[in-house]
């Protein structure tokens, strides 16, 4: 069986190949066929197993499939084929999605849902469907040269990871406009899983109720005046909560322009900059501990496995005896980077990584931490999920006046798909809890996690 590199070679080649191509007798070369009478064949041979799952209409008004009212992918332009042609992948779609020469009309996490789980294979892999393709694309107007990606899509430079280089890739994630934030993530100002404890918890109510347990796993509420480090600390929230419900002195990094901007502006107007520092500075940077805490929320992601034991190392360092640390981070069953030609890591993450739990849980232990306690939760991720998709949605007007219809599109794409894999269970999140235990072996943890939501 070829690998997936060495199938896109040969998709490439057919591709390279195709203006020797003729239609001869085909019934491609009719000018009397609608579009989705041409593209009818190709996604009959895509959608084999299950037939074509939703309808999908084109630029001339033609259509194909079940139009059942759930919602439908109109394909605005020739360009999209071309897109599509050229990168028969997940990034094909995604390049003419952003470009807007696809629409996703209704619901895009269900529609999306549907068409994946009745795709059997990637189209790339499905080679003996080229010529087909090809021969379509040139009888609708479709064919020719390869078109630029959209200027959203990064090519990080430099040696993955290191510090320049994560600065490229967080300024290009978060560095996006703080008022952009401000509308899809609500007064929480929150940009990771919240904790809905209760089934009738706004997203705000469900951020703070998340703050409040990470605060108290981390044993916040037992001390007097404990010192924390939040590691990747945002737009200040998890800073802003520890110190104001818990009494901490709270040190706060990003390496963001605009989210530190933003924290400090908020830790301000909360009346706690006596008490919250925030810097820009990299975590590996940070020097003066100790510390009696360390929430790391969102932050693992963009460490990588290489390079994690060496993260908790460095930040067991900072903790005094019987300091806890809580990761806080998406996971993958088996890890993974991102895709090198995933829409994720070209328009939203670059060089991000999910690990495997097991990773994170050897990580730790291996950096001098006992681990003590680890919670999934997956479902609570796709519910923020869906409350930002519908922050993003009711504002969308504002949003694209903000950023672009461009990258409004890409935080759509992103947030809607990924609710499809937490609810799955592609993905998942996790909290792993750490301490640094004693000379004597004293952990100082209570006997049960009572207390703690």
């Amino acid at each position: 069986m070829q690998s997936c590199g060495a199938a896109r070679d040969a998709w490439r080649q057919t591709v390279t190949r195709a203006p020797f191509f003729t239609c001869g007798a085909s019934d491609y070369c009719s000018t009397s066929m609608t579009v989705a009478e041409t593209l009818r064949p190709v996604l009959g041979s895509l959608f084999a197993r299950t037939g074509i799952p939703i309808e999908f209409r084109f630029w001339d008004g033609s259509s194909v499939g079940p139009a059942d009212g759930v919602g439908h992918v109109l394909i605005r332009t020739p360009d999209a084929i071309r897109r599509i042609l050229f990168s028969p992948d997940e990034l094909g779609f995604s390049r003419a999605y952003v470009a807007a020469d696809i629409d996703i009309v209704g619901p895009v996490a269900p529609l999306l849902k549907r068409v994946q789980s009745t795709m059997p294979i990637a189209l790339k892999d499905s080679l003996t469907s080229s010529p087909r393709l090809i021969a379509a694309a040139r009888a609708i107007g479709a064919w020719g040269k390869p078109l630029a990606p959209p200027p959203e899509e990064i090519a990080p430079r430099g040696l993955r990871h290191s510090i320049a280089r994560d600065k490229q890739t967080v300024s290009h994630h978060y560095d996006v406009g703080n008022d952009f934030y401000a509308l899809v993530l609500g007064p929480s100002w929150t940009y990771s899983c919240a904790r809905f404890s209760e089934p009738e918890f706004t997203l705000e109510a469900a951020q703070n109720a998340k703050h409040d347990n990470v605060c108290r796993k981390l044993g916040l509420d037992t001390m007097q005046s404990p010192r924390l480090l939040d590691v990747g600390c945002g737009w200040g929230s998890m800073a802003l909560r520890a110190a104001t419900q818990f009494g901490a002195r709270v040190v706060g990094v990003t390496i963001s322009n605009e989210q530190a901007a933003k924290a400090r502006e908020r830790v301000a107007a909360a009346g706690v900059a006596d008490r919250v520092e925030i810097r820009i500075q990299d975590y590996r940077d940070v020097n003066d501990g100790p510390f009696d805490a360390i929430s790391s929320i969102g932050m693992a992601e963009h460490v990588g496995l290489k390079n994690m034991e060496s993260y908790f190392k460095g930040l067991r360092a900072l903790l005094r005896p019987g300091g806890r640390m809580l990761n806080h981070a998406i996971s993958k069953p088996g890890g993974a980077p991102m895709a090198q030609r995933g829409f994720v890591n070209r328009y939203v993450f670059p060089d991000g990584e999910l690990l495997d739990l097991a990773d994170t849980v050897r990580a730790m232990q291996r950096a001098g931490f006992e681990v003590r306690d680890v919670e999934s939760l997956r479902e609570h991720y796709s519910r923020t999920l869906q409350g930002w998709v519908e922050n993003l949605e009711r504002h969308w007007d504002e949003a694209v006046a903000l950023v672009g219809e461009r990258r409004a599109r890409v935080w759509l794409l992103y947030m809607s798909g990924s609710i499809n894999n937490f609810d799955a269970g592609t993905i998942a999140i996790h909290q792993v809890l750490g301490v640094v235990p004693h000379d004597d072996g004293r952990s100082g943890m209570a006997a049960s996690r009572k207390g703690w939501d």
